[in-house]
């Protein structure tokens, strides 16, 4: 029986992965693949807007409300997760941290690695989490760092997902993924994420714009769609 194949999801905030990964994670997923989600932080000082409208809040309280929702969001996906408590604003990240990360690189060995745009002016950290995953990445394939002779690894391609403002990140996307069957299921997962009530419409009228996009340029029906961009050139055997 072959190994289970494997695809791993690198973000800075738990909304992230929701809005921008949600069909991705959960159409592979429901396609039998291990879909493993690492979460650098809980989003709890720039990404829990509502959860700070409550007079007298802790921030243990609003971690633990971020956790909650992002396990229940993976789990709506069929995803597991992982955190790092890295915190957000600013994230901050440790070589304890890429270690871990590193390791998980080579337990998992994924056929693919999402993660966030190369640019971002609105928000560094999502910058910071996609070269804390590009690091990872790069050191993982070192065959002297944790030397084993029986490993079997391979550096995995890597697809940037949506940022929230693409113009201004210099995001070209040059995939756009049909997620019209997981549509519902991504929807729910939005629902979870009561921090962020206000980004709900928002990330579907942008699946709706992908969609229409992904029908025109494949010839073929689609409705809602998710836009990558992948990070290294694909070899090919002919572009018939």
């Amino acid at each position: 029986m072959s190994a289970q194949k494997t695809g791993l999801v690198i973000t800075a905030h738990p909304g992230d992965f929701v809005w921008r990964a949600g069909g991705a994670i959960a159409l592979h997923a429901g396609r039998g693949m291990r879909v493993k989600i690492l979460c650098l932080s809980y989003g709890e000082r720039g990404e829990s807007q509502f959860a700070w409208k409550k007079a007298g809040v802790q921030m243990a309280e609003v971690k633990a409300q971020r956790r909650e929702e992002a396990e229940a969001a993976a789990a709506a996906l069929g995803a597991e997760i992982e955190f790092m408590d890295a915190g957000d604003y600013p994230l901050r990240t440790t070589p304890e941290m890429l270690d871990r990360a590193i390791d998980i690189f080579h337990e998992l060995n994924p056929s693919f690695v999402l993660t966030h745009a190369l640019e971002d002016p609105y928000n560094v950290d999502h910058p910071e989490a996609t070269r804390f995953a590009q690091e990872a990445r790069i050191i993982a394939q070192a065959a002297g760092h944790k030397p084993d002779p029986n490993r079997t690894y391979a550096a995995p391609p890597v697809f940037l997902f949506e940022p929230h403002q693409p113009e201004q990140c210099n995001f070209k996307p040059n995939v756009i993924l049909n997620i019209d069957e997981v549509w519902e299921q991504k929807r729910k997962a939005f629902e979870i994420l009561a921090a962020q009530k206000h980004l709900w419409e928002y990330y579907t009228r942008v699946a709706l714009n992908r969609g229409m996009q992904g029908g025109r340029n494949s010839g073929k029906a689609m409705t809602y769609g998710e836009a990558y961009q992948r990070l290294f050139p694909e070899a090919l055997e002919t572009l018939a």
